[in-house]
């Protein structure tokens, strides 16, 4: 079947490894203190810092966060934490993002094919929007018709792939996955999705054999997708 649909995953994939692990994390780390004590007692924040509470099994939780992020912890409210921070950044100029050359320019391309667009990432749903709403090709987030954290299942869990098909009311093999993780692309295959795997040099991604490799979007397009996105 034609592919009716592209799921990219973000970080060495999108973007580059180094500007999530060199700018975005450092500075969620250094602002955490002053966010939490300026912000725990917001109404908003009440069902987050009762998850963190929950999960930090006594352990004071700024401690607990702090731990987390040292480990790249995949924990839901945490990435919801670094995302209401990222968005502080974001707002004041402190912090931009970055994407690969390639990518919005494939991007818009797909979307005006009539590809239906989606994110899948570890962080959080609200991080994803900033990420893709403050580019320097502008604000890429009207492209995307969804977009999916943890909240939805592990991303090397094949059980998550499945239940973004079905949201996205599609079968499985006509949505190509985009990912840099052989684990992830693994996961996504067992549950019926095409993938592709992205192998951008300045990431240093491992070729996995069960998958097509690309150094780009565009290599993806001229190879896998037809030129108007149709069958």
């Amino acid at each position: 079947m034609a592919i009716r649909a592209i799921l990219t995953d973000i970080e060495g994939t999108t973007t580059p490894i180094a500007f999530v692990h060199n700018v975005l994390f450092p500075y969620a780390r250094a602002a955490l203190p002053d966010f939490l004590h300026a912000h725990a007692n917001d109404a908003s924040m009440a069902d987050v810092m009762a998850d963190i509470a929950r999960l930090a099994q006594g352990v004071d939780p700024l401690s607990a966060l702090l731990a987390w992020m040292d480990q790249d912890a995949k924990i839901t409210p945490l990435k919801t934490l670094q995302g209401l921070i990222w968005a502080e950044g974001y707002r004041s100029g402190a912090i931009a993002s970055v994407i690969y050359p390639d990518v919005a320019p494939c991007l818009r391309a797909w979307h005006d094919a009539g590809l239906r667009l989606a994110i899948y990432s570890s962080g959080s749903v609200g991080a994803q929007k900033l990420l893709f709403g403050h580019t320097p090709d502008g604000d890429l987030t009207p492209l995307f018709s969804d977009f999916f954290d943890t909240g939805v299942g592990g991303k090397r869990d094949a059980a998550s792939y499945a239940a973004i098909a079905n949201t996205l009311g599609m079968p499985a093999d006509t949505i190509l996955f985009l990912s840099d993780i052989g684990a992830e692309l693994n996961a996504a295959a067992l549950s019926g999705l095409r993938t592709a795997q992205l192998l951008r040099p300045e990431d240093g991604a491992q070729k996995s054999p069960a998958h097509p490799g690309f150094a780009n979007f565009t290599d993806i397009a001229a190879d896998i997708l037809p030129p108007t996105g149709s069958a």
